[in-house]
């Protein structure tokens, strides 16, 4: 049995609107199949944020320690796990399915009856170790530099949001929303040969998102996003992508005749009227995404042979002694992405 440190320190949702540094015990993969790993480094989500609003945005278990965007080693594993060694490098999909119910029978785990979620449900990444099932780690290359690694939870969702819209090579797509998960989708498209234009209302997001390589940007609290839109595609967008949870109603404005449209973003809260006819009579095309199924491969795969390199877009890596203030770095809108390194 491997040795561990007795105690690390954690970040735990312990109350609504509250997160608390706290000294845990370090768990053990007693389990069959579980394996203990040795966190490298968790990114903080906008999810992490909604669950510490009052009242919260997204449900989460008092208790837990919060962190789902996370990769590291194997530490230690329990019986019965194969084709994971000590000190591997691997990404952890936190999205756990029961593999009993009908959606996990018919091919949509994402929709498990049983879903649960490392991180948010049950302990995750932002602490030093965390256990987790072996079959949620994947194998990840020592050669991707951590500030890219770090990415592959979000960009696996995205993957999965990409792969409904089904871009195409000289598209034209409009993403609203310029924060990481708009970011991911406007490099994806970018890499399969599509043009993007990404909107938002924070200049510094764009500029983040033009030193990524995305030239075509507008702000549409200074210019009209629809004349921004009808410029660069005249006839609209072949695609729009909402990456934010509220923009459906922009995205009809700015789609072409038999578009498609993307609804990626999720706001609870939000009950926006629909213009219900547009859609009907311009035969419009729109999807749902909601994280992933068997996506985590292809998110590496991506990182792995460079074809996207995310780590231009982060703002700060922090210890997680620093969580509070990567908090209000992020609440602040000053940070475009912030993540702790262990």
């Amino acid at each position: 049995m491997p040795t561990h440190p007795s105690t690390m320190l954690a970040a735990v949702f312990a109350r609504e609107g509250v997160l608390e540094l706290q000294e845990r015990p370090v768990p053990r993969a007693t389990l069959p199949g579980d394996v203990l790993i040795d966190v490298e480094g968790c990114g903080i989500c906008g999810t992490d944020l909604h669950i510490l609003e009052s009242p919260p945005a997204h449900p989460a278990t008092p208790g837990s320690i919060l962190g789902h965007e996370f990769i590291g080693r194997i530490a230690d594993a329990g019986e019965g796990v194969t084709g994971l060694r000590p000190g591997q490098r691997v990404a952890v999909a936190p999205n756990l399915c029961c593999g009993r119910c009908a959606s996990c029978r018919c091919g949509r785990p994402n929709h498990c009856a049983d879903f649960s979620t490392l991180g948010i449900f049950r302990d995750g990444g932002l602490a030093r170790f965390c256990v987790a099932p072996g079959a949620a780690c994947h194998p990840l290359a020592e050669t991707v530099m951590f500030e890219d690694a770090i990415w592959v939870e979000v960009l696996s969702c995205v993957v999965n949001s990409v792969d409904n819209i089904s871009a195409r090579a000289g598209e034209n797509v409009v993403v609203i929303g310029g924060g990481p998960v708009g970011a991911l989708h406007a490099l994806l498209f970018a890499a399969g040969g599509a043009r993007v234009i990404v909107s938002d209302v924070s200049d510094a997001r764009l500029d983040v998102l033009r030193s990524a390589g995305i030239a075509a940007t507008v702000n549409p609290a200074r210019e009209p996003m629809e004349e921004a839109v009808r410029s660069f595609a005249s006839g609209g967008a072949d695609v729009v992508v909402d990456c934010v949870g509220t923009q459906l109603d922009a995205a009809l404005d700015v789609v072409r005749t038999g578009g498609r449209i993307s609804l990626f973003g999720m706001n609870a809260r939000a009950r926006p009227a629909v213009r219900q006819n547009m859609i009907t009579r311009n035969e419009l095309t729109i999807y749902g995404s909601y994280v992933g199924v068997n996506t985590f491969p292809r998110a590496i795969s991506l990182l792995e042979r460079g074809v996207i390199s995310p780590s231009v877009m982060i703002s700060s890596v922090m210890p997680l002694s620093g969580i509070h203030d990567a908090l209000g770095l992020l609440r602040s809108g000053s940070a475009m992405k912030v993540v702790i390194r262990h």
